[in-house]
């Protein structure tokens, strides 16, 4: 049997990624400019005050849009920002966060036109980004009564988006970690925002985090 021919790589991507370099060249120099220790101090350790999680949309950078520095944010990223019990990489981030960097805030950042919501919604076969959306319709077989009550198709949309958000913060509060910690330490406390991609500016849902604690331990204590 003949191997494969493999095909020359096309000319449009036989590109120079020099503009990578230059501009992280660049970076490192306005960072010694502000601060010549700065590379010493991000080599020496971590100690983040935030854990967030994210959509992977590459319009939503996290540090960007907290206005916050290199070694300041612990960051998780997926597919419409899913809390799901049983994906072992986002459990195993919060249980680094919480148990080894001491996190104080814990923050689930949706955003507005977020394209896994949009996908959850579309009744059409995604492979397998199927078990992953099916959380989010699971949130709104959760919340049907009132997504169901809301006529206008966007806002729906947007409200779906919120209460995907606020559901991955509850997920968070049913992990031993994050209720261990808390019951030791008063901290992380679990914040749900959303990115509004059309101004740039965060929302905080006030997501009540001493009271919906207070429910999950009812259930999900974990000693």
């Amino acid at each position: 049997m003949d191997s494969p021919t493999i095909q020359p790589i096309p000319r449009y991507l036989q590109q120079s990624h020099e503009r990578i370099f230059e501009n992280n060249r660049k970076w490192v120099a306005s960072k010694r400019e502000a601060d010549p220790a700065f590379f010493e101090k991000l080599s020496a350790g971590q100690t983040p005050e935030y854990l967030y999680i994210g959509c992977s949309d590459s319009r939503v950078p996290a540090n960007e849009i907290m206005g916050l520095d290199a070694g300041e944010v612990f960051v998780h990223r997926n597919i419409a920002n899913l809390v799901p019990n049983t994906d072992l990489n986002v459990m195993s981030v919060i249980n680094y966060a919480v148990r080894h960097l001491h996190v104080k805030h814990i923050v689930v950042c949706g955003h507005y036109n977020c394209g896994g919501v949009k996908a959850a919604l579309t009744p059409a076969d995604m492979g397998i980004l199927n078990p992953w959306l099916r959380n989010i319709r699971d949130v709104y077989r959760l919340h049907e009564k009132e997504l169901d009550g809301i006529e206008d198709k966007d806002a729906k949309y947007n409200r779906l988006i919120e209460l995907n958000t606020i559901e991955s913060c509850r997920n968070i509060m049913k992990t031993a970690a994050v209720q261990q910690s808390y019951q030791k330490n008063q901290y992380p406390i679990v914040h749900g925002w959303v990115f509004d991609l059309h101004d740039g500016l965060l929302k905080d849902l006030k997501f009540d985090f001493e009271e919906t604690l207070e429910g999950i331990m009812k259930i999900y204590q974990l000693e």
